[in-house]
């Protein structure tokens, strides 16, 4: 038996590359709940065993880990050997075409994530994760990278390296798998889970391609009294782009728009009090832009057959060494020549021509990766929002790699609280950025006040993408009361356990942020508005999770039992005008 050994946990294979047990520390001293008996009818033993990692030869029927070309291919296991500290490497060989092939296993130190068998790709290109139950109730998780550019050839001597695939164990359910998460991408973060979450205003919603120097002024303005502390141009600032149209790929700040100068721009930003960002899309390029004319053969095509266009936009071939070059010194000349602290890194269209070459997602996909290393290490104060319509890109690769993900271009307030929910359970908080906008409802339309927007954008890192310009005194006011409380917390919800309370389709629906002594609650009414007052009722009672039983907790004028807020549960109360709330509590 070989056992690795987490935080909490352990992973045990055989000597025979089976899976003998995973789970708490313990879990193997005893027969394998995966070990089978009975006779194989019309299958075969590798179909039904819990084999580490099989090929088409030996689990032919119900899903190979690996197909080798010619198929029916086996493997010959030549050693199991430690891997350094914590870690372990298995050797095989295929005695036909003289393939070898190496798994690697370890714990992520500090953690229950091994990198190894698992649920979660770390890998931003195509993918594929398959799930099947068989007859004799194994359920196997296979995660790897879709192959879209058909299969991979290796000559004599090439290596492959495939994505890392990483597994988590929790007894604690969904939410315990979450925290074991979080904990994995926090150790994935490295020194820069230490920087400071700033609030962030992106001028996208209030100004769209309508850029001017003037404009985004007045708009920084008002931010800096509201308490933001980064402002960020979104798309519009360069040459050519005064619509969808045109100008990806000229990342030339646009002369008319920005008369006195960009660098002065910059300056007047700064002046204000705010670090200064800038949108990106440095994959993509217009058909009517300078790029694209000099370079045409640099975008994904298919040779003898017409391109597609997906939002007026071709997908440049980071594959290629000049196109990354390009990349690459594009953004470091940007980073360099002006006073950037604040990259949003977007990409919004998937490839659909293959191009020639072959395994060009692999090519894309790892290039991408090393212009961001290099970004953080060439630029190691700028942070790097990662975007891809959305939510697209969101992985564990990229969470190694970005400081900070968009979830989703919907920022409708119920819509938005269902999203990041579901994000919570995967991702960690320091990593969800979350904006208060005027947008109403796609899919649930029912209003909601600004509250209760910025309680929901304080769920992770803080920003403000509405026309602020529109905005009231008053609702000025309530931002600048959010921001400056959210200041006060932050550093709670960006690093304390989560711990989900109900759902949005619940009447009881909040987090809870906890940090040594430190409580965060937010919550949030997803019912109906009116008649709250009109009839008797009772406060909601929100069970929060992880207290000292015997200690005591504050909040403002009220003081609770550990043992009151996990069994009764913390009081909250909903009026028409009242919807969400944000409640700290100190242990004493």
């Amino acid at each position: 038996m070989w056992t690795l050994t987490g935080a909490s946990t352990e992973y045990t294979i055989s000597d025979a590359m089976t899976l003998h047990a995973w789970g708490p520390h313990g879990v193997s001293a005893g027969p394998s709940p995966l070990d089978f008996h009975g006779p194989v009818q019309y299958l075969t033993p590798g179909d039904v065993a819990a084999v580490e990692y099989a090929t088409d030869g030996m689990r032919p029927f119900l899903g190979a880990d690996l197909v080798l070309e010619p198929r029916s291919s086996a493997w010959d296991r030549i050693a199991v050997e430690p891997d350094g500290d914590d870690a372990l490497r298995a050797t095989f060989a295929d005695p036909v075409t003289g393939l070898r092939a190496v798994l690697h296993y370890r714990f992520a130190p500090g953690t229950d994530v091994i990198e190894r068998w698992g649920v979660a790709l770390s890998w931003s290109g195509s993918w594929r994760i398959a799930a099947d139950t068989d007859a004799a109730g194994l359920t196997r998780v296979r995660a790897g990278r879709a192959l879209a550019d058909g299969p991979v050839r290796l000559g004599p001597g090439e290596t492959l390296s495939t994505p890392v695939a990483a597994g988590a164990y929790s007894g604690a359910g969904v939410d315990g798998l979450a925290r074991v998460w979080h904990a994995y991408q926090r150790q994935l973060a490295g020194d820069r889970l230490g920087r400071r979450r700033e609030v962030v205003y992106n001028s996208w919603e209030a100004t769209h391609f309508d850029v001017t120097a003037a404009g985004q002024l007045e708009l920084a303005g008002i931010a800096a009294t509201l308490g933001v502390e980064t402002f960020v141009v979104d798309d519009g600032w360069f040459t050519g782009r005064d619509d969808d149209r045109g100008g990806l790929g000229d990342w030339t700040p646009d002369p008319a728009k920005f008369p006195d100068g960009f660098g002065r721009f910059v300056a007047e930003i700064g002046k204000l009090g705010l670090r200064f960002g800038l949108w990106v899309e440095p994959e993509m390029v217009n058909p009517a832009s300078r790029l694209y004319a000099e370079h045409p053969e640099w975008v994904y095509h298919a040779r003898g057959r017409p391109m597609t266009a997906i939002r007026n936009q071709y997908l440049l071939n980071l594959g290629r060494p000049d196109v990354r070059d390009f990349v690459l010194g594009t953004l470091d000349e940007l980073l360099s020549a002006y006073e950037i602290g604040y990259l949003k890194w977007d990409f919004n269209r998937p490839r659909t021509e293959a191009g020639p070459g072959a395994d060009l997602d692999r090519a894309h996909v790892e290039n991408l990766y090393a212009i961001l290393e290099h970004l953080r290490r060439a630029h190691p104060g700028v942070t790097i929002e990662g975007c891809a319509a959305g939510g697209a890109r969101v992985d564990p690769a990229m969470a190694a790699r970005v400081d900070v993900v968009w979830p989703s271009d919907n920022t409708a307030p119920m819509d938005r609280l269902r999203i990041q929910h579901g994000y919570l359970l995967g991702f960690a908080p320091h990593l969800m950025s979350s904006w208060v906008t005027d947008a109403p409802g796609l899919f649930d339309t029912r209003p909601r006040s600004l509250d209760f927007r910025f309680v929901l954008a304080c769920a992770g890192v803080l920003g403000i993408g509405a026309d602020i310009t529109r905005w009231s005194a008053a609702q000025r006011a309530t931002a600048t009361a959010w921001v400056a409380r959210y200041k006060q917390v932050r550093e709670v919800i960006s690093r304390g356990d989560v711990h989900r309370i109900g759902d949005p389709g619940q009447a009881r629906c909040a987090v809870q942020y906890t940090l040594g002594d430190r409580t965060v609650v937010l919550a949030w009414n997803t019912g109906q508005l009116d008649g709250l007052s009109q009839l008797p009722g009772r406060d909601l009672r929100l069970p929060l999770r992880g207290l000292d039983p015997g200690r005591r907790y504050r909040h403002g004028d009220s003081e609770y039992s550990g043992v009151h807020l996990m069994t009764v549960g913390l009081p909250v109360r909903w009026t028409a005008e009242h919807d969400a709330e944000m409640i700290e509590l100190r242990a004493l």
